[in-house]
Order: structure tokens, then sequence, then C-alpha cells
């Protein structure tokens, strides 16, 4: 279940409010494509500004429109208490597993993280991700916290934040984080434009932003790699460049928002206030780069 591609849906606003009929059409065409997982409100699901409420209703349409394909719920909160009543409406639904990033206004110790993972995989029914997500959180795990808290029971998965470009160094970065935690936990890449590179180098899962609106090229890239066809998850992901540099330059969360807009997956204006949609240009060049690549086209 923590290996292949988990696909990280937006949750569309409208005035203010989830847009129920466009989050179910993204959560149907994630299981209508055969993605291995779902996973509703990640960061690319906006799960830190919706309220209590929004994210339990969230939780059980993606898990009542996602078929037989698991769907893991983001859980993270600023306070522990928080987390827990996110964990108890995930379960609820029926999540498969939770994913939890560790959120904070303050900074976060190695100890204050730690005792986060211990108190929900305690209180857990459900494996337990760890989500590594610095660019969002501004708190970075060190190897040697990988492996303190995969020992913990319930861990199935750490998503890292991507790996070197260079093979080798990616092989060893990998080799690096397996050498401390246990075999059954998975090791999940992140970062889209390094996806294909983490899987050639042995990673068993791409968490994936582009892949909770266009599935269909981030789905060929994981099973190119998975499959040992190397050079062609890699040759897939090189077509993609354009995209990527997008994301480089705007960051991930916008420019998927400006995808599905403009294929109609979503309503204009569809993330959470305070942060805006890219310009007019930009979503301009933003079309043009998916109509070229002929995205507009596929899943």
């Amino acid at each position: 279940m923590f290996t292949g591609l988990s696909a990280f849906p937006l949750t569309p606003l409208a005035n203010d409010a989830v847009d129920e009929s466009a989050f179910v059409g993204l959560i149907r065409r994630l299981s209508a494509a055969r993605v291995d997982s779902i996973t509703a409100l990640g960061s690319t699901g906006s799960y830190a500004y919706l309220s209590t409420e929004e994210r339990q209703h969230v939780a059980r349409l993606a898990v009542e429109h996602a078929g037989d394909v698991p769907v893991f719920v983001g859980i993270g909160a600023l306070r522990t208490s928080q987390v827990l009543t996110h964990l108890e409406h995930a379960q609820q639904a029926g999540a498969s597993a939770v994913l939890l990033a560790p959120m904070s206004y303050q900074p976060l110790t190695d100890a204050d993280v730690v005792g986060l993972f211990d108190t929900v995989t305690a209180h857990s029914s459900v494996p337990v991700i760890v989500y590594d997500n610095p660019g969002t959180t501004h708190f970075t795990f060190t190897t040697e916290l990988y492996g303190r808290i995969a020992a913990l029971p319930g861990i199935a998965s750490i998503k890292i934040p991507g790996v070197p470009a260079d093979p080798q160094q990616a092989q060893a970065r990998v080799r690096e984080i397996r050498a401390v935690v246990p075999a059954h936990v998975t090791i999940g890449v992140s970062g889209d434009a390094a996806a294909a590179a983490g899987l050639n180098a042995g990673c068993d899962a791409w968490y994936s932003v582009i892949g909770g609106t266009l599935p269909g090229p981030a789905r060929y890239i994981t099973r190119a790699a998975l499959d040992g066809r190397a050079d062609e998850s890699a040759a897939a992901s090189e077509l993609l460049v354009p995209l990527w540099e997008l994301f480089a330059e705007f960051g991930s969360l916008r420019v998927v928002a400006a995808i599905a807009e403009h294929l109609e997956l979503a309503p204009r204006a569809c993330l959470p206030l305070p942060i805006r949609g890219l310009a007019e240009k930009q979503r301009a060049r933003v079309a043009r780069i998916v109509d070229d690549l002929g995205l507009d086209h596929q899943p």
C-alpha cells in the first residue's frame, strides 16, 4: 500500500468554501486512473487552511469516492490534541493510513517531534506516514531522526523531500536512509522534479503533487522506474522539464492550481486566501506549456 504513485489532489475552494463537486471530480479522476493511493489533505490539499469540520468532510468525501484505491489523510496541526482529533476523524472516515507533518509556529526540537509521533502512533489504529516537508513546515528531519521515528510501532513510510540529481549521490542518499529505518518502512520521494531520480535510486513510492491533477504522466514515470526501466522513467520526467521549471519559479501549489483551473477541473481562484493564484501572464504561460506538452489530452 505504501509503494507506487500516491497522488495528492487539491482541495478546491469556491467562495471561501470547499467546492465539493470539484473535489469529488478530482478523486474520481484519480480512481479511474488507477493510482496506487490517494493522499487527501496533504500540502497540495491545503489542509492547514481548513477548519476541523472542513477537513472531516473532505476525508469522508475522499474515501467515499475513491473506489478501491487506498486513501491516506493528512492530520497535521499545531497542537497535539488537534492532531488527535484529525486522526480520529480520518479513522472514522475509513482512511487506510494517515500522513503527519510536524507543524509549528514556534520552532520545534527533535524531542518535540519524536513526542508527537510517539503520541499519535499510540492512538492510531491505522499506519502513519512521516511527512518531511521542510519547505512548508520549516522543520528539517535528520537521518538519525528518521531512524528514531521509524522505530515507533505503526510507522509505515517516510516521505523524503527529494534526492540529489546525480544518480550515484541519489543512490547513496537512499541507502543512507535505508540503513537507519526498519525494512518494513518504505521510502517515498517527493519534489516532483526529483521523483524519477528518487525512484530510480531505490525509493519505493512517489508522493506526487502533479499526480493529483495529471495522474497519467506521473503513473507512467512511476511504473517505468519500479519495473526497472530507469531510462524510460528519466526520459518521461525530462519531457516535463518545462513544468518542473514552473514549479521552481512559482511553487508547485500555485502551478498545479492553475493547471486544474485551465483544464476546468477546479473553479477559478480555487486556493484559500491569502494565497493568490498566478497572475494572468503567468497563467497564460502555464496554459501554453500544458497545451504544448499535450497534457490537456491526458487523464
